[in-house]
């Protein structure tokens, strides 16, 4: 069973009146690549880290180190206090997924959560949040954002050509004009062939 874990944090941040949005997976679902998403309000660690970590601390045990992947992340603190202990950053290009952020607690062990960028819209934010928690998926958090795009692509090109549709429905190309016969066609046809003529 998924938890969907809505949570207004004590840490006061500016952040601190909405809920956490974040999925976990079922905690039996040990082959799993991903052990649920986050979906974070911002880029900026030092505000989104408390909330989340003081979530996670009671299911988890105290979470003690979160390693990122710079790319997305433009401030990266080193340090970032959190409800009565520290929880300590740093950060992986190469051997981290960037689109992934790991959770480490010394008595427990280690998380994988998908991190969903801020500015995605909520209806791929919940379709990412139910795949990355789906027990039957194998896609690494990188390998889930791309596919969620391509979908975002694809909708929209569909969404694109359906307007488009209304749009000659209700005399968007061919308003006012004849549909066989037009001015153009005829002058056309009225054109001789250069090579008639000779």
């Amino acid at each position: 069973m998924t938890a969907t874990i809505l949570h207004t944090p004590a840490v006061e941040d500016r952040t601190s009146s909405l809920p956490l949005r974040l999925v976990l997976a079922p905690a039996a679902n040990t082959a799993a690549l991903l052990d649920g998403a986050w979906w974070p309000r911002s880029r900026d660690l030092t505000a989104e880290l408390p909330a989340l970590t003081a979530a996670l601390d009671p299911l988890w045990g105290r979470i003690t180190r979160v390693t990122v992947n710079p790319t997305f992340w433009s401030v990266i603190p080193r340090k970032v206090p959190v409800a009565g202990h520290v929880v300590h950053v740093g950060w992986f290009k190469a051997e981290q997924d960037p689109h992934k952020l790991l959770l480490l607690s010394y008595t427990t062990g280690r998380w994988d959560l998908l991190v969903i960028p801020p500015e995605i819209g909520p209806g791929t934010a919940a379709r990412l949040m139910a795949e990355a928690t789906d027990p039957t998926r194998s896609l690494t958090a990188s390998a889930l954002i791309q596919e969620a795009e391509f979908f975002r692509v694809a909708a929209e090109a569909d969404w694109d050509s359906t307007r488009e549709m209304v749009w000659d429905s209700e005399g968007g190309h061919g308003a006012g004009r004849p549909v066989s016969g037009s001015p153009a066609q005829e002058v056309i046809t009225q054109v001789t062939d250069p090579a008639e003529g000779m």
